[in-house]
């Protein structure tokens, strides 16, 4: 069965999408890319709900499997990361709503799956997104091609995708977070 995966990265000013059903030879297509933006002009609730409006949109006319989304980490800059937190809960809660399958997957994780590196940079991702669903060049802005990443790695990681986001890490990457989150939880 082929399997149709959203990728979201989240932002409030830059919410970058991308979807691609990936076989069960891991042989990826494109399906859908883009952004969804909100006016850094506008009060914050405002945006949220610009961004959700554009997520719930994309679920409804692509109707994925499961949904990617990249795990927020911490920033210098708080501003931003708590920005891309509520993106984040945003997707997270427009995902439940449908009954799909989340997963969660940091950068390092995302760019070794993709570039076989977990420190490249974005142009590297970019590139490798573009030869994996053979496009004539990289997907534009960054944030889409960040976001197809994310969607393709959730993929190729199919027992996961499929058994959702309370299912056992498998990766180094995943058991670290895993174990940062429970010490976290154990600290409060």
């Amino acid at each position: 069965m082929n399997l149709r995966v959203l990728g979201i990265d989240p932002g409030l000013t830059r919410c970058g999408i991308g979807i691609v059903e990936v076989r069960p030879n891991r042989e990826a297509t494109l399906v859908h890319f883009g952004v969804i933006r909100s006016s850094p002009d506008s009060p914050v609730e405002k945006r949220l709900v610009t961004i959700a409006q554009g997520i719930d949109a994309i679920l409804d006319e692509y109707l994925p499997h499961a949904v990617a989304v990249e795990r927020v980490f911490a920033q210098h800059n708080l501003r931003s990361v708590m920005g891309t937190a509520q993106v984040s809960g945003i997707a997270l809660a427009a995902a439940a709503r449908r009954d799909l399958r989340v997963g969660h997957h940091t950068p390092s994780e995302v760019k070794a799956a993709i570039t076989g590196y977990g420190a490249a940079d974005k142009q590297q991702v970019a590139f490798m997104v573009a030869r994996v669903l053979r496009l004539a060049s990289p997907p534009t802005p960054a944030d889409a091609a960040d976001a197809l990443a994310l969607a393709l790695c959730h993929a190729w990681r199919r027992g996961s995708s499929l058994s959702g986001s309370g299912s056992p890490a498998s990766t180094p990457a995943q058991r670290a977070w895993l174990e940062a989150e429970k010490s976290a939880r154990r600290g409060r």
